[in-house]
């Protein structure tokens, strides 16, 4: 095994809640236990759960690490098992339940995905969360065929511009819901067919005119008072996918009668708090279907900006501001 020190450095949250502050702290270097990998972070993702996290609406799992971060990317320097042992000196990402923003993190041998060569740490570090998340989506559970029309809101997120790939690739047919025109262009351009500027038409009403039998799949992370115009614009038999609440947990006055009469499916879905066994079997699945694809150039993540650890407050500035087109990563 590599000689790694017994103390890292980490950011920590100070007051979780409104006021929520970053600091640097060290702690253990934490030991992996059989199954485990312990990785040297060189790249660790950014995402709106983190900011969550600080407000303390979305915990660690039990007996996971507190610290934030939920991808890391980085070189395996030591190994739980001997059985492990082929993993050591490997560039791999993955996704974590948790301890991203640290120097030294714990990952799952089976929830490790070795690094493209091509890719850079930045964009190795951006991808596990957004494609896993995604990759589930779309597959495990809306089940995307060829031909399907797929509707993603927030399209130049994480998780959207990743499921604009993932479901071009699969041959399906892609609208995104944005709020700028420079994140319709980067949509488009990343090769989604329709880009509905929200703070200039009700995408309702323009998917109406365009997909006339509705949309087959809707990934929806915003809730709320969209849930309504979704159900307006789904094609029977279609599937409503919620996997966050941006714009709210409660739906006034919602009818269930339209929803019925198309058969449509309304499903919540988390990653986060999932079986290891649940993720190991997407990792499995994700890196069996599009190996290829991320080796050669066709499957990538779409980075934003890089930030080093130290200015962890930046990165999470610019999240909350909801400028960012694609992914935003810390660099150790």
């Amino acid at each position: 095994m590599a000689d790694v020190p017994s103390l890292m450095q980490v950011i920590a949250v100070q007051q979780p809640g409104k006021s929520s502050t970053l600091v640097m702290e060290q702690q253990p270097v934490p030991k992996p236990a059989a199954g485990q990998l312990l990785i040297q972070v060189k790249a660790a993702g950014v995402n709106r759960a983190d900011l969550m996290q600080r407000q303390g609406h979305y915990p660690a799992p039990p007996g996971e690490s507190d610290i934030l971060g939920l991808e890391v990317a980085g070189i395996v320097v030591q190994v739980g098992s001997q059985a492990d042992e082929k993993w050591l000196g490997s560039e791999v990402f993955g996704i974590v339940a948790g301890g991203g923003y640290a120097q030294y993190a714990l990952l799952q041998t089976s929830h490790a995905i070795n690094k493209p060569a091509t890719w850079s740490w930045e964009q190795a570090g951006a991808a596990a969360e957004t494609f896993l998340t995604a990759y589930q989506l779309l597959f495990m559970l809306g089940n995307v065929q060829p031909g399907y029309k797929v509707l993603l809101h927030a399209g130049a997120s994480g998780v959207g511009s990743s499921a604009i790939q993932l479901a071009t690739l699969a041959g399906a047919t892609v609208a995104v819901t944005v709020g700028q025109p420079e994140k319709a262009a980067a949509c488009l351009q990343l090769g989604a067919d329709i880009a509905v500027n929200y703070r200039q038409r009700r995408f309702a009403d323009e998917l109406a005119a365009r997909w006339p039998a509705g949309a087959d799949i809707i990934l929806d992370p915003v809730a709320g008072a969209y849930i309504e115009d979704n159900v307006k614009v789904l094609a029977v038999d279609g599937v409503i996918i919620v996997y966050a609440l941006m714009g709210g947990r409660m739906i006034e006055h919602f009818d269930m009668a339209p929803l019925f009469k198309k058969r449509g499916q309304l499903i919540c879905s988390t990653l986060r708090n999932r079986s290891n066994e649940y993720k190991a079997t997407l990792t499995a699945r994700f890196s069996n279907d599009f190996k290829a694809h991320m080796q050669d150039g066709r499957l990538s993540p779409l980075v934003y900006e890089s930030h080093r650890w130290e200015k962890t407050q930046d990165a999470h500035n610019v999240m909350i501001s909801n400028i960012n087109i694609g992914k935003l990563v810390l660099t150790f």
